[in-house]
């Protein structure tokens, strides 16, 4: 009888553990499938013979399916589970990368769109985990999952490159190569899937999962709206700039692999930031000092790009929008708990912020894609961030306060 407390304390441990895992795992799938398009890109518009506008289409298709996907995944969440649809979530994404690696055009544009619903519902879920399971350590898990998510969208920049070319994998070689974690994500995964369906039995036999499906109130919520064009300004920030940039730098006279290294270490630069800022979000009574040097931040890296001249000013700038875009995220995900009351809550304007955020970011590579259509030229594009930078402050601002939807 003394053994059973000891051994279930032990399986508790065992299981925190294996949730840390699985949540670093999924956060480690987020993003690569997405950022190695960028560096590639001009293979891709010289194979499938595309203009930018087109190819810009490869990196919104995403942005579309996170938009739509991310209004159900709050309820699929709710009605299959979270852990469950995390881990559907990871092999929609294993399917999309796979067909769209196959060369063909079509394939091209279904897979990336899959790719997209998987990333969705995946985005979504995670910080109402976090929620539900660390309500007081809400800031950590957070800067330590966006932190791993931010660390491997920069290494699927700057890889994509040598895998392509140095490794002779071709473009649809080297976005492949990014299911190989996918699998492994779906293994280390399972265990929080099996261990939510034990919940729920129990649950279900106790009569505890009698609680009705979550409403829509949030949607008329102002603060809930000011999160939600805080995370779709910064998405349009980090998906235009980490499609377009490699090329914005390459006309400005940079070669295209430097250029995708120096958007790498844009990404890397951040990763102090998006781990440092929910920690201290958390501890702050409202994050408006924090949403100030960001847009500050942002400012001075995007016009220290429009006068350089030298190499290592290019870099500079770029580290300084690389620490203004790895704070902007990991403050964003961070809102999406601190500004909800409970998980359900957190759910919902996760899939509200997630929904219309990236709606809204899905038009950034388009746009600036077609400017550079138009312009031949990057300084149109740079001044367009510097709008999209000043509009963020404004929201985040508001969505800084110290109030729950």
């Amino acid at each position: 009888m003394e053994i059973q407390p000891l051994t279930n304390k032990k399986s508790i441990e065992t299981n925190k553990v294996l949730l840390i895992i699985g949540i670093l795992i999924v956060a480690v799938n987020l993003r690569p499938a997405i950022t190695a398009v960028g560096p590639l890109i001009s293979d891709i518009r010289a194979d499938m013979g595309i203009t930018n506008g087109v190819a810009g289409i490869i990196t919104t298709l995403p942005l579309l399916a996170f938009g739509v996907f991310s209004l159900a995944a709050p309820r699929l969440g709710y009605r299959f589970g979270n852990e469950m649809m995390i881990f559907a979530g990871l092999f929609t994404l294993l399917f999309g990368i796979i067909v769209r690696s196959t060369g063909f055009a079509a394939a091209l544009f279904i897979g990336t769109a899959f790719v997209g619903i998987g990333i969705a519902i995946a985005n979504v879920l995670l910080p109402s985990i976090v929620k539900t399971k660390y309500p007081g350590k809400i800031g950590l898990i957070t800067g330590a999952y966006t932190t791993t998510m931010s660390a491997f969208a920069a290494i699927g920049t700057g890889v994509s490159i040598p895998l392509a070319t140095g490794l002779n994998l071709g473009w649809e070689g080297a976005l492949l190569f990014w299911s190989v974690l996918v699998v492994i994500g779906l293994v280390l995964w399972f265990p929080q899937v099996r261990e939510a369906r034990s919940g729920k039995q129990a649950a279900d036999a106790a009569g505890k999962n009698k609680l009705p499906v979550p409403g829509t109130t949030i949607w008329r919520s102002s603060l809930a709206w000011q999160v939600t064009l805080f995370m779709g300004l910064q998405s349009f920030l980090f998906y235009g700039l980490i499609t377009w940039l490699p090329v914005i730098l390459h006309n400005s006279g940079l070669t295209l692999s430097f250029s995708a290294w120096v958007v790498s270490i844009m990404q890397i630069a951040g990763l102090p930031m998006t781990f440092l800022t929910p920690i201290l979000a958390t501890r702050l009574k409202n994050q408006q000092g924090i949403v100030t040097m960001i847009a500050g931040l942002y400012v001075i890296g995007f016009l220290g790009l429009l006068v350089s001249e030298a190499t290592w000013l290019f870099v500079l700038s770029a580290i300084l929008i690389g620490l203004a875009q790895g704070s902007s995220i990991s403050l964003a995900l961070t809102m999406l708990g601190i500004r909800a009351a409970n998980g359900k809550q957190a759910a919902e304007l996760s899939g509200m912020a997630q929904s219309v955020g990236y709606g809204l970011a899905a038009v950034g590579p388009i746009i600036i894609g077609s400017i550079l259509d138009i312009t031949a030229s990057g300084t149109i594009a740079i001044y367009v961030f510097i709008g999209v930078a000043v509009l963020k402050l404004f929201a985040g601002l508001g969505a800084a306060r110290d109030r729950t939807v």
